[in-house]
């Protein structure tokens, strides 16, 4: 199991300091990955609990962001080729790049140049957002309805780019004729590509085997929701005909971690539950069940607020130190 940090860009308040610090640490433990939070905006209606969904369109949420609208939060995306700079090891990406926020042939030009930034460790993480009042600010509603086809064609535009001399394309949401991106990426013949949501195994299936993805990033999803959705997909890329499997896949969910002193109430809460969140006998339990459910490597989420830094980085330390040993000899 390997182990990926998802750094709290977004929160009420977060300094560039304690963000290096925390990719500082994750590098020198050897952590696979660092990778950063997408969210452009937080209405005000979201600090009177009036969003149009709950957090996520997760219905043991409120509709609410667990941020305000007057917090301090860094965007992700600058973070990246900031983190190429950082770092000499870890691999780097967003979770989740909400495409329809972004232009496809810009995005993947983008991507290109900070695959060249950080020698080859660039992951690409792709979603289609959940936040009607996000894509306004964004300038970006008549994608609302459509979001899943958006993202559909970011894929085909990306690699399309990232694998000609030169490239045109006649879409929904992007035409252009024959062009030159300039750079291609280091990586051959394209970075990683993560796909996020989709909760229906039979399109999830069809995306893997088009595309050719590299791995799923879940949220807070319990070892056996896990179990179940490998087992889901593998069914599906059998009923296609594909040559792909599931266990060729990276299966991550970002799910926040915190060490505590005190045993915290395990019970089956939904995404609300206490995965890892707990005492270090209750998170190498539940790494172990993991490891034995399929996932290939958490994000560890540090909770959005009354957490600091200091304690973050603490909790990183044991778990590599402490928890880890255990779990892999398990």
């Amino acid at each position: 199991m390997k182990l990926a940090l998802y750094l709290p860009n977004f929160r009420d308040k977060v300094t560039v300091p304690e963000l290096e610090e925390l990719t500082a640490l994750a590098e020198d433990l050897d952590y696979d990955s660092v990778w950063t939070l997408d969210r452009i905006v937080v209405p005000e209606a979201s600090d009177r609990g009036e969003l149009k969904y709950s957090f996520g369109m997760m219905t043991e949420f409120p509709p609410q962001l667990p941020v305000s609208s007057r917090g301090e939060w860094l965007q992700g995306w600058p973070l990246i080729p900031w983190l190429a700079a950082k770092t000499s090891k870890v691999r780097i990406g967003m979770s989740i790049t909400d495409t329809p926020y972004r232009a496809p042939g810009v995005l993947a030009a983008e991507l290109a140049t900070v695959d060249h930034l950080s020698n080859g460790r660039l992951n690409v993480g792709v979603g289609s957002g959940w936040m009607p009042e996000e894509f306004a600010a964004s300038s970006a509603s008549h994608i609302f309805p459509r979001r899943h086809a958006h993202v559909r064609e970011t894929l085909e535009i990306m690699q399309g780019i990232w694998t000609n001399d030169l490239f045109e394309y006649h879409g929904e949401f992007a035409d252009f004729e024959r062009c030159g991106f300039g750079a291609k990426p280091v990586q051959k013949p394209y970075p990683p590509i993560y796909f996020s949501g989709l909760r229906d195994p039979k399109r999830s299936a069809l995306r893997i085997a088009k595309y050719n993805l590299s791995g799923w990033i879940g949220i807070q999803d319990t070892p056996e929701e896990l179990q179940n959705w490998r087992a889901a997909i593998q069914r599906e890329l059998e009923n296609l005909g594909s040559s792909r499997s599931v266990d060729d896949l990276e299966m991550c969910s970002m799910i926040w971690f915190v060490i505590t002193d005190e045993k915290t109430d395990q019970t089956p809460a939904g995404k609300a539950s206490n995965l890892m969140v707990g005492t270090a006998e209750q998170i190498t339990d539940n790494l172990k069940r993991y490891q034995e459910a399929g996932l290939t490597m958490p994000l560890l989420w540090p909770p959005f607020a009354d957490v600091p830094v200091s304690k973050t980085l603490d909790d990183m330390k044991r778990l590599t130190e402490e928890i880890m040993p255990k779990v892999e000899a398990s």
